[in-house]
C-alpha cells in the first residue's frame, strides 16, 4: 500500500463509484447475496464488471452506472484545486467521497488533517438549532475545543453578515443566509482542507467576492488546501492553481488552469462555428442566417491582423420601426469584452421583400490570442425582444508567436493611434 508524502495532503487512488439504477429495493437482495457469496469465496464483486458510462442523455443499457471510474490525483498542501465539468460529470460525487460523506465502491482516499465541507445549502446544520449553536456544533465535529471555537465566533458572525439572526433557529434562514453562515463556519474554523461545491452561486455577488477572497487568504496566507467546484470559470481562473476536468466520471484533463478552462469551454460550447442558419420568423421579421468571415469568406480562424466581419441575413415582410441589431463578444473565460448595436452608426433599413445583409466590422489589431463567442439579438428598445441567441458563433485568433500582443495586459489588445499635438 502506498503512503502519502510529507507535501501531499490528499491523495486519491483508483477511486470509482457505482450506483444502481431503478427503484431501490427491487431485486437488490439477490444482488447482495451474489456479492456476499463472491466475497466468501475470495472472488471479485461480480457487479464491478458491469455498468454503463454515466451519460444522462442516453438510455441506460445496464442496471448499474459508474458515476466515477478510476480517478487518481494528488493535492499538495496550500494548493487550490478546481474541479470542473458538465452537470452529471461526477464532481459532487467526488467531493462527497473526499469529504467522507459516502464511500467509494473501489479505491482509497488518503488525507492529512481536518476536512471542512460545504456541499449543499445548509450542510451540517441542525435546523432546530440557532446559528450560534450550529457554529459550536460544527466546530465540535471538526474536533475543536470550546475555547478554540469561541475565539473564532465573532469573526464567523461578522463575515456571514447574519448577526441579527444568529440566535434564531437556522430553519428560518433564507438559503442565502444559510450559505453565508455555512461558508464562514467552514472557512474560519481553520480546516486543513476546505471542500467547496457550487453552493456559493446561491449567494449574491458581494458575498461571492468575499468568499473567493477568503479562500485565497486561506491558501496563500495560511497554507491551507482548497478543493473548489464551480461553473463560474472566472472564479475558477482567479482562485485555482490547477484544475481537473471530469467527463462522464473520468478525468479528461489535469493541469494548468488557463489551458484547462480553454479546453473545457471549447468543447462545451459551439466551438469554431462560423455560420449558423437561424430561420426565425416573427411579426414580419425573417432572419435566415448569421456568419463570421474575412474578405467575404466564412471562417473561424483568424490572425490578429485580420479585419473580421459579422454578417446578418434577413428580410422584412412589412416595415418595423426602431429595430436594433445587437452583437456581444465574450472571451473563453465568459468575460464580456463589449456589446455593439447597429444604431451606433446607422439606422435599420425598412425595405420590404428584399434580402438585406447587415454587417458589423471588428477591427484588425484588436483581439488577443484566444477563442471568442458571439451572442446575437434583435429588439425594439424598451418594447420588444424578437430574438436572442447566446454563443451562436465562435472564432479563434491563432497568432501564438505574436509576443507583443500577448504581453499587453487586458482582455483585448487594440493597436491605437498616438500623435504629437
Amino acid at each position: 500500500m502506498s503512503t502519502i508524502s510529507r507535501d501531499i495532503i490528499l491523495k486519491a487512488e483508483n477511486i470509482s463509484k457505482q450506483y444502481r439504477l431503478g427503484l431501490v429495493g427491487t431485486g437488490t437482495l439477490s444482488h447482495d447475496l451474489n456479492r456476499w457469496w463472491a466475497g466468501i469465496r475470495g472472488k471479485e464483486d461480480p457487479y464491478l464488471k458491469v455498468g454503463s458510462v454515466n451519460d444522462r442523455s442516453t438510455k441506460a443499457d445496464s442496471e448499474y452506472v459508474w458515476a466515477l471510474k478510476d480517478i487518481n490525483f494528488e493535492v499538495q498542501q496550500g494548493e487550490v484545486l478546481g474541479i470542473i465539468g458538465k452537470n452529471g460529470a461526477g464532481k459532487s460525487t467526488l467531493l462527497k467521497i473526499l469529504s467522507r460523506v459516502t464511500i467509494p465502491t473501489t479505491g482509497e482516499i488518503k488525507t492529512k488533517g481536518r476536512i471542512a465541507s460545504l456541499l449543499e445549502v445548509g450542510t451540517g446544520f441542525h435546523p432546530e438549532l440557532t446559528g450560534r449553536e450550529n457554529i459550536y456544533l460544527n466546530g465540535a465535529i471538526l474536533g475543536m475545543s470550546k475555547a478554540e471555537i469561541k475565539s473564532k465566533e465573532a469573526e464567523i458572525i461578522d463575515f456571514s453578515g447574519c448577526e441579527r439572526y444568529v440566535d434564531t433557529p437556522v430553519k428560518r434562514y433564507s438559503s442565502g443566509m444559510r450559505v453565508r453562515l455555512a461558508f464562514a463556519v467552514a472557512a474560519f474554523l481553520e480546516p486543513d482542507i476546505l471542500v467547496i461545491d457550487e453552493v456559493l452561486a446561491v449567494g449574491d455577488a458581494e458575498f461571492q467576492r468575499k468568499a473567493i477572497g477568503k479562500m485565497q487568504d486561506i491558501s496563500r496566507g495560511d497554507g491551507r488546501t482548497v478543493l473548489f467546484v464551480s461553473h463560474n470559470m472566472t472564479a475558477v481562473q482567479n482562485l485555482c492553481s490547477r484544475i481537473l476536468i471530469l467527463e462522464y466520471g473520468n478525468v479528461v484533463f489535469e493541469g494548468n488552469t488557463e489551458e484547462g478552462i480553454r479546453q473545457y469551454l471549447r468543447k462545451d460550447t459551439l466551438s469554431n462555428i462560423s455560420h449558423q442558419n437561424i430561420d426565425f420568423k416573427s411579426e414580419g421579421l425573417n432572419v435566415s442566417s448569421i456568419e463570421v468571415m474575412k474578405n467575404g469568406v466564412s471562417g473561424s480562424h483568424f490572425s490578429y491582423k485580420d479585419t473580421i466581419q459579422i454578417r446578418i441575413h434577413y428580410h422584412l415582410d412589412e416595415p418595423i420601426n426602431d429595430l436594433v441589431f445587437v452583437v456581444r463578444i465574450n472571451d473563453d473565460n465568459e468575460n464580456v469584452l463589449f456589446t455593439t448595436w447597429n444604431s451606433d452608426s446607422i439606422k435599420t433599413k425598412n425595405i420590404v421583400d428584399k434580402e438585406l445583409v447587415l454587417a458589423c466590422e471588428l477591427p484588425s489589431y484588436f483581439f488577443k490570442t484566444g477563442t471568442y463567442f458571439v451572442t446575437f439579438a434583435i429588439h425594439i428598445p424598451r418594447k420588444k425582444v424578437f430574438l436572442k441567441k447566446e454563443n451562436i458563433l465562435s472564432f479563434q485568433i491563432d497568432d501564438l508567436h505574436y509576443q507583443i500582443n500577448e504581453n499587453r495586459v487586458g482582455l483585448i489588445s487594440p493597436k491605437l493611434d498616438w500623435n504629437y499635438l
